[in-house]
């Protein structure tokens, strides 16, 4: 290939270039707030998900401390009871 086509072919592409410079960066601002919208959507979900599960640890506490508090006491008493051998 002749070495003045390659060189026109170069300035021709970085015209090309230049003139689509402004609407790739609106491209590229416009897709960069979606993705933080979008973040920022998730994370509020995450936080009210959250939420939600701490809700309903705390509503249902009345029922799983006795339990565990129960499952503790038998885990020490078959811990520090008689050894049993294996035949």
């Amino acid at each position: 290939m002749n070495s003045f086509l390659k060189i026109f072919l170069l300035v021709v592409l970085a015209l090309v270039a230049i003139k689509l410079l402004p609407l790739t960066l609106a491209m590229g601002c416009v897709l960069g707030l979606a993705v933080a919208g979008l973040v920022l959507v998730g994370v509020s979900a995450l936080a009210g998900m959250l939420a939600v599960a701490v809700g309903i640890v705390a509503a249902l506490a009345p029922l799983w401390i006795p339990v565990l508090a129960i499952a503790g006491l038998i885990a020490v008493i078959r811990r520090f009871g008689p050894r049993t051998v294996a035949a």
